[in-house]
C-alpha cells in the first residue's frame, strides 16, 4: 500500500512537470468577440512568462514573471507590470485547463489560449543580456544587479523587456515575429512601449548562438554598431 501511494504522488509530479514544459512556445489569447483588433500573445518558457497586450501601430501594457503549475492550477509571481507596478512581487493563481494546443487560466474572469508555435529552435528560451561593446571598442561584462534587460524567444516570436522587480521599475518592452536562418537574425517589430511608429519595421543581424550564450551584432534601426552577448537563464 505504502509503495503504491509513493508511486501515485511521484506520478503526480510527473505530470504536472510535464505541464509546465508543455507551456514552452508562444500562445495568443481568443478575443471574446469577433470584432475585437485587440491582442494578447503570451511566450512561455518552462518557468516564464510574458504577456504584450496591444492592436495594429499601439501598444497597450505588459506583464510577466516567473511561473509554476501543481496541482492548485498555475501560479504567477510578477516581476514586472507597467500599469500596475504596485502588484510587482505579488503571486497570482488561477485555474488551470489545458487540451491539446489550447489552455484556460481563470481568475475573476476566464480566458482561452491558443497556440501560435512550439517553441523549438536555437533560441528558444529567456535570455539576459550579459556584455556589450562600448564606445572604446571593448566587449564589456555586464554586472549582474536587480535591474535586467531580458528577452524571451519563442521560435517565433520574441519579447524583450528592460525591468527592475526590486524597484518595480518598468523602462520598456517590445516585440514581435522573428527568424532564425543560416546565422541570420530578422526581427520584425508588432509592439514598441516607447514609439509606436517603429512598429513594422524589420532588423537583421548576425546570430550565433553556443551552448547557453547568443553571439548578436549589427546596426541598430539608428545605424549605430551593436556587438553583444545574450547568456540563457535558467
Amino acid at each position: 500500500m505504502k509503495t503504491t501511494i509513493i508511486t501515485f504522488f511521484f506520478a503526480l509530479a510527473l505530470v504536472f512537470e510535464s505541464l509546465a514544459g508543455t507551456l514552452r512556445g508562444a500562445w495568443e489569447m481568443q478575443p471574446e468577440s469577433s470584432g475585437s483588433t485587440e491582442r494578447a500573445v503570451m511566450i512561455a518558457t518552462e518557468n516564464y512568462l510574458s504577456i504584450a497586450i496591444f492592436e495594429k501601430n499601439l501598444y497597450i501594457r505588459a506583464y510577466g514573471g516567473t511561473y509554476e503549475i501543481n496541482e492548485s492550477g498555475l501560479t504567477l509571481t510578477l516581476e514586472f507590470n507597467d500599469k500596475n507596478p504596485e502588484s510587482v512581487g505579488t503571486k497570482v493563481s488561477y485555474k488551470f485547463t489545458r487540451k491539446d494546443n489550447e489552455f484556460t487560466l481563470e481568475n475573476q474572469a476566464k480566458a482561452t489560449w491558443k497556440r501560435i508555435d512550439t517553441g523549438n529552435d536555437a533560441l528558444s528560451g529567456n535570455w539576459r543580456i550579459t556584455a556589450r561593446v562600448g564606445q572604446d571598442g571593448q566587449m564589456t561584462e555586464m554586472k549582474r544587479t536587480a535591474r535586467k534587460t531580458l528577452k524571451i524567444c519563442s521560435g517565433t516570436r520574441f519579447q524583450w523587456f528592460a525591468i527592475n522587480p526590486e524597484t518595480k521599475e518598468f523602462f520598456g518592452t517590445g516585440g514581435g515575429t522573428y527568424t532564425l536562418k543560416d546565422g541570420k537574425y530578422t526581427e520584425t517589430l508588432e509592439f514598441f512601449s516607447r514609439d509606436n511608429s517603429r512598429v513594422g519595421a524589420s532588423l537583421t543581424f548576425d546570430a550565433k548562438v553556443e551552448a547557453d550564450k547568443w553571439y548578436h551584432s549589427g546596426k541598430s534601426s539608428k545605424g549605430d554598431p551593436v556587438n553583444e552577448i545574450w547568456g540563457k537563464e535558467k
